[in-house]
């Protein structure tokens, strides 16, 4: 790790160490969007860590960013902690890349100080992850677009501002290709036109996910992001930086349930030896460190062939699952290792394996990246 990101590291645990287990065991408990958390990094500068400096970020890259939420995560704050600024992150990604001049300015700033909040409402439940299947309809009226439609685990719907939103233009049989005819759009989240509905889930609760519903919701042409039909290939350009995150984030908490599974075995006592002296133990928690660290490094070899301009889907997707796999087993792991204590909430571990469980589903699931990896790297026949 290079000094720049080390020293990124220890100022973000600094501001994390602000924000104890007590905290997030509390915001677990009460389903409350750790807004003051939100509100610490913002003032530290941390939200627009990917954002132009001209307007108003720090510009630095995805291994920069990547570094910050393995350390947020690592804290103890988990995905509760990450899930609360992962959008500010990469979210506006195709604002900075498709947007205009105008639209940089008057979309970016608000955001890398912390100062509005946004969502994400692409996914639907009849489409998943086969997104050129989407039916939420986006018809244009002179200046504006009416949309109609719903989407579906929209993350902090309950408490943003604004919303990127992925809608179809085009019909699906007036097209060329499923891929064109989808447009791209970051708007004010009116609420009298669109419905937020949560879904209760397993872990979380901090951060709300979400079902929402449109009913013709106005959108001014000019928060439409770059060509109309064009939205599905300036989506495309922010998937990857989102699954170097993701991957972060899960080397992170596994991280976390790795420190708190080897002091407690440290400190717990049976038959007069303190269990962690057990070779039971001891192993799969140092097969644990070994999968963390493994995952660690495909995941800034993806995050600085990004940076570098290079292509980076391979890598990308296979830190996404190699570090998932690893933060779930370490996570695991670390229940199993407090023994009863691990299914107290006291301990905290319990809520790790139950927020780790994210980083497996979402987002994509761990069946659809080995569907990548077989056919765009080993070349084999697509598979579905």
């Amino acid at each position: 790790m290079s000094e720049e990101l080390r020293s990124i590291r220890d100022a973000v645990l600094r501001v994390c160490e602000r924000f104890g287990d007590d905290y997030w065991l509390a915001r677990d408990g009460d389903g409350t969007f750790p807004h003051d958390f939100h509100a610490a990094m913002a003032a530290d500068g941390w939200l627009g860590i990917c954002t132009p400096e001209e307007y108003g970020g720090a510009g630095l890259g995805v291994a920069a960013a990547a570094t910050m939420m393995r350390a947020v995560a690592e804290s103890g704050a988990g995905m509760s902690g990450a899930s609360a600024i992962h959008m500010n992150i990469f979210g506006l990604h195709p604002v900075t890349v498709f947007g205009t001049a105008e639209q940089k300015a008057r979309m970016l700033p608000p955001i890398a100080r912390g100062e509005e909040k946004a969502c994400f409402g692409v996914t639907e439940p009849d489409a998943g992850l086969n997104t050129t299947q989407i039916r939420t309809r986006a018809v244009r009226h002179g200046d504006r677009y009416v949309v109609n439609g719903q989407k579906v685990w929209t993350s902090t719907a309950q408490v943003a501002d604004r919303i990127m939103l992925l809608a179809r233009t085009t019909p699906l049989e007036e097209v060329r290709t499923p891929t064109e005819g989808l447009s791209l759009f970051y708007t004010r989240l009116d609420r009298r036109s669109v419905e937020v509905r949560v879904i209760e889930k397993m872990g979380r609760k901090a951060v709300d996910s979400n079902e929402i519903f449109m009913a013709d919701f106005e959108i001014p042409v000019e928060d439409r992001i770059g060509e109309e039909g064009k939205g599905f290939r300036y989506i495309l350009h922010s998937l990857n930086p989102e699954r170097v995150l993701v991957a972060a984030e899960a080397v992170g908490l596994g991280h976390a349930a790795l420190r708190k599974a080897t002091d407690y075995a440290r400190e717990r006592r049976v038959f007069g030896r303190p269990i962690g002296q057990n070779q039971a133990i001891q192993h799969p928690l140092a097969k644990n460190w070994m999968e963390l660290e493994a995952a660690w490094l495909m995941t800034m070899q993806a995050a600085w062939q990004y940076d570098a301009g290079l292509p980076c889907g391979p890598a990308a997707n296979a830190a996404k699952y190699l570090a998932a796999e690893a933060g779930f087993e370490a996570c695991q792991t670390a229940v199993m290792t407090h023994g009863g204590f691990g299914y107290a909430k006291e301990y905290h571990v319990e809520r790790y394996l139950r927020e780790v469980m994210i980083n497996r589903i979402a987002p994509v699931s761990p069946q659809l990246i080995l569907c990548f990896i077989a056919e765009k790297v080993l070349g084999l026949p697509k598979s579905y």
